[in-house]
């Protein structure tokens, strides 16, 4: 015992261990950098704006997808090479920098003001048409279901006669945005290139539309987004019990009705100087111009000669978005950051005219029907008029409020939301279990009873009529078909990508670029 103990060889301290081997690696180093596993993350984005913490959550990201999609049959294949996912984390890595450099230039006001809102109001208008041609001549003599009469007002190439999604039409889009961020010698590397694609094609197709689209899913969002209701919406008015008057009670009213007033000018003075700080900011806040889009930073040939702004977006149906507005605002750009030109042949973007807050009062009044009660179309039409007269400021104030709500933190925080909803445990959780009837018409009802808190209280019942159960139980019907939805999600989804790539909308069909 004491000749083992002798010999036994002397255990390292704490203090003779370093660092890094008490902490344990994160798992993009222990799988994307095995060869570095001491170093640092290498950066992703070009922009130093974003926090460092923002890539090590894309690294994250990209290696939970990794390991859950490919990992579990590549080392079927062959359990030593370990090379293959940070050469695919590589291609990731160039995609999202080339996103990265045409998201910069992306007139996202545009975006979010103009063809966004555009977008919904031609929704809910070929919605309702389709739901008044329902069970009539023009539905084959009734035969042809709700969803059936809508694809026919908005047919679509990636949708099929049965409402599914096409895959391929999937495909070939990303496959062509990969020919275009990546480097010849990159995009022929054929095996990375086709599971990259193969990835996003799953991820979207089979993780993300078929769950948005539930009108459920729709609706607890606008939930959530919308706030709780307050506690006193399903409680009926309670009766007072009668008292008798005296001078305590009086002291009570008047306490309390000097306290409601002090609050209130409280509430008045701090809005008023936060509008003060707000005026000037935007006031001095630099104008959008006009930008140049990065071209193809792959193997393909330039983009045609012809400007995009006069090309027709395929991706709209007939009878949807107007192709003036669609057109102009799918093309426009504005800088966020100045990049230096990848190529010596850019492509020029023309401006959008600005009138940001046109098209969501046009929203408003499609969704909630304002044309149908007097005192609704009353009001909207002042609105209308009062945004008029102050165009030039608003056009100021929005983008300045959107670009300042979609700052690093935010994109940071999307981030982690995302990676924890579609990998709760390290893992590609199970599909969540669907709520019952009851449950989908309780969301439903929470919805319908919402009435807002604070100000907007007040002004409501002026958008919602006498009856704001009925108006909002018809500004949710159109969102109440998941097909119908599948058709607004995959219009979103094409003008996002047209405004990313506005090349794409010629490039798919031009035979000189394949």
């Amino acid at each position: 015992m004491s000749s083992f103990a002798r010999h036994r060889p002397a255990q390292p301290s704490l203090a003779s261990v370093g660092p890094n081997k008490l902490t344990q690696q994160s798992l993009a180093k222990r799988l994307l950098f095995h060869s570095h596993p001491t170093d640092e993350l290498p950066p992703i984005f070009l922009s130093e704006t974003l926090p460092p913490e923002l890539t090590a959550e894309v690294y994250d990201f990209i290696a939970l997808a990794l390991r859950a999609y490919i990992n579990p049959w590549w080392t079927k294949i062959t359990r030593y090479d370990k090379e293959f996912l940070p050469q695919v984390t590589h291609i990731l890595v160039i995609v999202i920098r080339a996103l990265e450099l045409r998201i910069q230039r992306l007139n996202i006001p545009a975006l979010v003001f103009h063809d966004i809102p555009t977008i919904l109001s031609q929704h809910y208008a070929d919605y309702r048409n389709a739901l008044s041609k329902l069970s009539t001549s023009y539905a084959s003599g009734g035969a042809a279901s709700l969803p059936q009469l809508f694809s026919q007002m908005q047919p679509h190439t990636a949708i099929l006669p049965d409402g599914k999604i096409d895959p391929e039409y999937f495909r070939q889009v990303f496959d062509y945005i990969l020919r275009v961020c990546l480097p010849l010698e990159d995009h022929e590397a054929e095996a990375e290139r086709i599971i990259v694609r193969e990835v996003i094609v799953k991820v979207l197709l089979d993780d993300v539309l078929p769950k948005v689209t539930q009108p459920w899913f729709v609706q607890k969002t606008i939930l959530d987004l919308l706030g709780p209701p307050a506690e006193g919406e399903y409680m009926g008015p309670l009766s007072a019990p009668p008292s008798s008057f005296s001078f305590h009670n009086l002291l009570i009213i008047i306490l309390s009705v000097l306290q409601s007033f002090s609050g209130a000018c409280i509430a008045l003075i701090h809005a008023y100087k936060q509008a003060i700080i707000t005026i000037k900011l935007v006031q001095h806040s630099p104008p959008y111009k006009s930008s140049t889009l990065p071209p193809q930073t792959g193997h393909t040939g330039p983009p045609p000669a012809s400007p995009v702004a006069d090309q027709s977006h395929t991706f709209v149906s007939p009878s949807s978005i107007s192709t003036t507005t669609s057109t102009s605002s799918s093309t426009s750009s504005h800088p966020l950051q100045q990049w230096g030109s990848i190529s010596a042949e850019p492509l020029t973007i023309t401006q959008v005219g600005g009138n940001y807050a046109a098209p969501g009062l046009a929203m408003v009044s499609e969704v909630f029907s304002t044309r149908d009660r007097f005192s609704s179309n009353i009001f909207h039409i002042m609105l209308t008029m009062l945004s008029i007269s102050i165009t030039s400021f608003l056009d100021k104030l929005l983008p300045y409020l959107l670009l300042n709500t979609l700052c690093p933190a935010f994109i940071l925080n999307i981030t982690r939301l995302s990676k924890r909803t579609l990998f709760p445990n390290g893992y590609p959780g199970p599909q969540p279990q669907e709520p019952t009837l009851e449950e989908k018409a309780e969301i439903r009802a929470r919805l319908v009873a919402w009435r807002g808190e604070g100000v907007l209280s007040y002004f409501l019942p002026l958008i919602l009529g006498p009856r704001p159960s009925e108006t909002l139980g018809a500004a949710v019907d159109p969102l109440s078909s998941a097909q119908c939805n599948t058709h607004l999600l995959v219009l979103l989804l094409d003008r996002v990508l047209m405004g990313l790539f506005p090349e794409l909308a010629d490039g798919l069909g031009n035979p000189s670029n394949s």
